[in-house]
C-alpha cells in the first residue's frame, strides 16, 4: 500500500502498545490482590479504588479517540449528520430528536466542526456513561469488585463497545442519560433528597430529547416502583414535583417543534418500525408473530454476549445467583417485565414489524448491572472466576480499538469498501481545481455526501433533500457558482436525480440548464482500479435552460 497506510499503522501501533501495556499492568495488580484460587474475593483491593477504574476507562475512551483521527478523513452517516445540522440551530431536524444536535452545535460552536471535536464528544460522552454506571453500582452494592463487574461489564454490549465507536450519535446520547437516570433513580429510591428527584427529571427529560423510545424506561421505573410497597411511597414525596417540572421544562422546547412538525418528525420513524414497507395493515395474529419476533430477536442480539461472558467468567456461581435476588434486583425485575409489556404495546400500536437491537440500548443498558447484583446477593466471586472476567475484558478493550483500526484499510484490501472509504476530499479539492474558488452553494443528493463535501469546505453552505426546512444564506454569482452533486448510483442512465432538479430549481429558478460531468477517483485504502463515481452540475447565474 502506500505511505500513507504505513503512517497510519506506525502510529495506531504505537497506540496500541501503551495501551496493551496499561490493561496488563491492571490484570497483573488485579491478581496480585488475589491469595489463592479458590478464595473468595471479599476484601476490598487498591484496584477498585474509583481514580483507578475511571483512569483506565479514561485510557480506553482517548486510544480510541486517537484511533478516529488517524482514520481517514471522510464520514460515516451520523457524522455527516452532525456535519450538516451545524448549519442551523432550531427545536428539531427530522426523525431523531435534537439533543445529540444540540451538544454537538455547542461543542463545535467552540472548537470548530471537525472529526477531532466529534470524536471528543462521543468518547466523552461515553466515558461519562462508564463512569456513571460505576457510581451507581458502588452506590447499590458497596463493593468495588462488584461495581467493577457492572461496569466493565458493559463492555460485553456489542451496541455500546464497538457500534457506538464506529458511528452511533443519538443511540450515544441515549444511552448517557440511561445511565444517568439510573444512578439518579437508584439514588433516589436509597437516599431521597431534592437534589436526587430533579436529577431524575432532568435525566427523564434529557433521554426524551435523545431518543423517542426513552420513554419506556421511566415509565417502566414507574410501573416498577409502584408494584412494589417498599418503594411505593417515593412516588407521593412532595419532592416529585421537581421531577416532574424539570423533566417538562427539558421536554417542552421539542415538544412544541413535534406539534408543529408530526409528520417530519415520525415519518421516517415508522416506516423503520415497519420494516421500511409501505404501511399496509396488516392481520394482528401476523402483526404479533413478526413484531414480537423481531424483538425477542433483538433483545437476544443484544444481551446474548453479556450473559455467555458472565456465564463463561463465573461459571456455576452466575447458574446459581439467578435464583438470589435483593431488594435491587426484584425492583429491576419488575422494571424489565414492565419493560416488556410496553415495548410489546408499541408493537400493537405502530404497527411494528422490525426492531433493530441497537433501539434497545438506552432500555437494556442496565443488564450488566443486573446480573452484578446477582451475583452480589450470591456474597462472594472466586478469585479464578474475577480472573476470567477480568481477561475476557481485556480481550475486549484491545479488540475493540484494533478492529477500529484496521477495519477501513482491510475493507480496501478486500474490496468491500465502507463510507471511510469513498474519497470525498479528493473529490473537494478536484471541484476547487475547476472552478477557482469555492462555489456559493452545494446541493447534494443525500445526507452523508452534504456532510462529507461540507466538512472540507466549512465556508460553503451544503443543502440536503432531507432537511428541508433548512435555508441557506449564499452567494450566487459568476464566481460563486451554485454545485449540485450526487453519486453516480442516484441517477439513471446519467440523467439529472429529479430530487436534485427540484432543488436547483427552487434555489437557481427555472431557466437554468444542467451539463452533467463525471469525477471518478480511487477509493482510500482501494485496490487498483477500483474508483467510485460521482456526477456534478456547475450552475451560473447567466446559463438559460435550453429550449426544447
Amino acid at each position: 500500500m502506500h505511505k500513507g497506510f504505513v503512517h497510519f499503522h506506525e502510529a495506531v501501533f504505537s497506540h496500541e502498545l501503551r495501551y496493551q501495556a496499561l490493561v496488563m499492568r491492571a490484570e497483573h495488580v488485579a491478581a496480585s490482590y488475589h491469595l489463592s484460587a479458590d478464595e473468595p474475593c471479599q476484601a476490598e483491593s487498591r484496584l477498585w479504588r474509583t481514580s483507578v477504574v475511571l483512569s483506565l476507562l479514561a485510557a480506553y475512551f482517548l486510544l480510541n479517540f486517537l484511533i478516529r483521527l488517524q482514520a481517514p478523513d471522510s464520514l460515516e452517516l451520523d457524522e455527516a449528520e452532525q456535519v450538516v445540522t451545524f448549519q442551523w440551530l432550531a427545536f428539531g431536524y427530522g426523525s431523531q430528536p435534537p439533543f445529540y444536535n444540540w451538544l454537538q452545535y455547542a461543542v463545535s460552536s467552540v472548537f470548530g466542526m471537525s472529526i477531532a471535536s466529534m470524536a471528543g464528544l462521543k468518547n466523552l460522552m461515553l466515558f461519562g456513561l462508564y463512569a456513571l454506571n460505576w457510581f451507581t453500582a458502588k452506590r447499590l452494592m458497596g463493593s468495588g469488585r462488584f461495581a467493577a463487574i457492572a461496569t466493565f461489564g458493559t463492555l460485553t454490549i456489542p451496541q455500546i463497545a464497538f457500534e457506538a465507536q464506529r458511528d452511533l450519535t443519538h443511540t450515544v446520547g441515549a444511552a448517557f442519560c440511561a445511565a444517568l437516570f439510573a444512578y439518579a433513580f437508584f439514588s433516589t429510591l436509597a437516599k431521597p433528597s431534592l437534589k436526587h428527584y430533579a436529577l431524575t427529571g432532568l435525566a427523564i427529560g434529557l433521554g426524551m430529547i435523545a431518543k423517542y423510545n426513552f420513554v419506556v424506561l421511566p415509565a417502566s421505573a414507574l410501573i416498577a416502583v409502584l408494584w412494589l410497597k417498599e418503594w411505593r411511597s417515593r412516588l407521593f414525596d412532595v419532592r416529585m414535583l421537581a421531577t416532574i417540572g424539570l423533566a417538562l421544562l427539558v421536554i417542552t422546547p421539542h415538544a412544541a417543534w413535534i406539534i408543529a412538525n408530526f409528520t417530519q418528525a415520525s415519518h421516517t420513524t415508522l416506516e423503520k418500525l415497519r420494516g421500511m414497507q409501505s404501511p399496509s395493515m396488516p392481520d394482528t395474529p401476523d402483526l404479533l408473530d413478526n413484531g414480537l419476533i423481531s424483538l425477542s430477536v433483538a433483545a437476544i442480539g443484544f444481551s446474548g454476549l453479556t450473559i455467555l461472558v458472565f456465564w463463561i467468567a463465573f461459571g456455576r456461581t452466575f447458574v446459581a445467583s439467578l435464583a438470589a435476588e435483593s431488594r435491587w434486583t426484584r425492583l429491576i425485575e419488575r422494571l424489565l417485565l414492565a419493560m416488556a409489556v410496553c415495548l410489546a404495546t408499541v408493537i400493537l400500536v405502530t404497527d411494528a414489524e422490525h426492531i433493530k437491537d441497537r433501539w434497545l440500548t438506552p432500555l437494556l443498558l442496565i443488564l450488566p448491572l443486573y446480573l452484578a447484583l446477582k451475583l452480589s446477593a450470591m456474597g462472594t466471586v472466586t478469585t479464578a472466576a474475577m480472573k476470567r472476567f477480568l481477561s475476557i475484558i481485556a480481550i475486549i478493550m484491545i479488540t475493540v480499538p484494533a478492529v477500529l483500526a484496521l477495519r477501513i484499510p482491510v475493507s480496501g484490501l478486500l474490496g468491500r469498501y465502507e463510507k471511510l472509504n469513498i474519497p470525498h476530499r479528493a473529490v473537494v479539492e478536484q471541484l476547487l481545481n475547476k472552478l477557482g474558488k469555492p462555489p456559493g452553494l452545494i446541493i447534494a443528493s443525500d445526507t452523508p455526501l452534504a456532510g462529507n463535501l461540507h466538512i472540507h469546505l466549512l465556508d460553503v453552505p451544503a443543502f440536503s433533500p432531507f432537511y428541508p426546512q433548512f435555508k441557506p444564506q449564499f452567494e450566487w454569482t459568476p464566481e460563486r457558482p451554485i454545485v449540485a452533486i450526487w453519486r453516480k448510483d442516484d441517477s439513471l442512465l446519467g440523467n439529472v436525480p429529479d430530487d436534485i432538479e427540484e432543488w436547483v430549481d427552487t434555489f437557481a429558478g427555472h431557466d437554468v440548464s444542467l451539463k452533467v460531468e463525471t469525477i471518478a477517483l480511487p477509493y482510500i485504502y482501494g485496490r487498483p482500479n477500483d474508483n467510485y463515481e460521482f456526477r456534478y452540475a456547475v450552475i451560473y447565474p447567466t446559463m438559460p435552460r435550453a429550449r426544447p
